[in-house]
């Protein structure tokens, strides 16, 4: 039933409302006073049990550590008072700690050592050990390796001044070899000395007259007129020198760039054998036990 548009609530605990008008503030809502005392009151009592529970957690933990240590003491046969004090208990091992040499190691040999002296330069010393093989490639070139010879009669590989040369300074041996390619001919002639200072002092006296080596299907050359071109060096106690002639007799000019090359390639060629010689046997010695 309703009087003046105004309905009575259905909980009797809600205060009076009529419609399109906010509810009072008037009236404390006792029920939700009643649900929030009631959830504190819950809490504290779940507080308590928590710390009740951490309380007897601790008093159990203690008690276990007293039994430990309590066995302890006894299985040693000793009093906790008789447990060994700090000072000692065991300190560090009596192993020795590993110690480093101060001395700075050896430089390696250098490799030059090796070719400027007889007493060091003892690897096996042929034809076939400086030209090895039967062409050379120097980049895009290939050269085919002829004839080859070698005499411990120094000045019967020679020309002109270069045997009293040779003689003059104590060379041991000349070891050479010929390679062609496109009508031109090298043949490259490495004298060896006892010592470094006396292969200078050959090749500084003459650069000139290493006689060409024919056969082996090489015609003879550099003979009967033709200019040929003669060069010379020397690295450690090797001298070594070149003779560059055309097959066909021609004459070698100045900036013959067709002949020039190929005796250019074979001095280099044998520079790199030399230095690599010394490059081996240093290794060797480096890798050798020290005695």
């Amino acid at each position: 039933m309703s009087f003046g548009g105004s309905q009575w609530p259905q909980d009797p605990r809600q205060p009076y409302r009529s419609y399109g008008e906010p509810v009072s503030s008037s009236t404390p809502d006792w029920a939700a006073l009643a649900d929030a005392s009631a959830a504190r009151a819950r809490r504290r009592r779940w507080l308590l049990i928590g710390a009740g529970g951490v309380a007897t957690a601790a008093v159990a933990a203690i008690v276990a550590t007293a039994v430990v240590f309590t066995g302890d003491a006894a299985s040693s046969g000793k009093n906790a008072g008789e447990l060994p004090t700090a000072p000692e208990l065991p300190g560090r091992t009596a192993q020795p700690e590993p110690s480093f040499s101060t001395v700075a190691p050896p430089p390696p040999p250098n490799p030059r050592d090796f070719v400027s002296s007889a007493k060091k330069d003892t690897a096996p010393l042929s034809a076939d050990t400086l030209f090895p093989g039967g062409k050379l490639t120097m980049g895009d070139r290939v050269y085919t390796k002829g004839p080859t010879a070698r005499t411990a009669d120094c000045p019967s590989a020679t020309r002109g001044s270069l045997a009293a040369a040779l003689r003059a300074h104590g060379c041991d041996q000349v070891i050479r070899a010929t390679y062609t390619k496109d009508g031109v001919a090298v043949t490259v002639g490495v004298a060896v000395f006892p010592t470094e200072a006396q292969a200078q002092a050959a090749v500084n006296r003459s650069a000139r007259g290493i006689a060409p080596l024919s056969g082996s299907g090489v015609a003879a050359f550099c003979k009967g007129g033709p200019v040929c071109r003669f060069v010379g060096n020397s690295y450690g106690r090797y001298a070594y020198f070149t003779a560059t002639g055309y097959i066909s007799g021609k004459s070698v000019t100045a900036g013959d760039t067709k002949a020039f090359q190929p005796g250019d390639d074979l001095a280099e060629f044998t520079f790199r054998q030399i230095v690599r010689r010394g490059e081996m046997q240093a290794s060797a010695a480096a890798a050798a036990p020290a005695g």
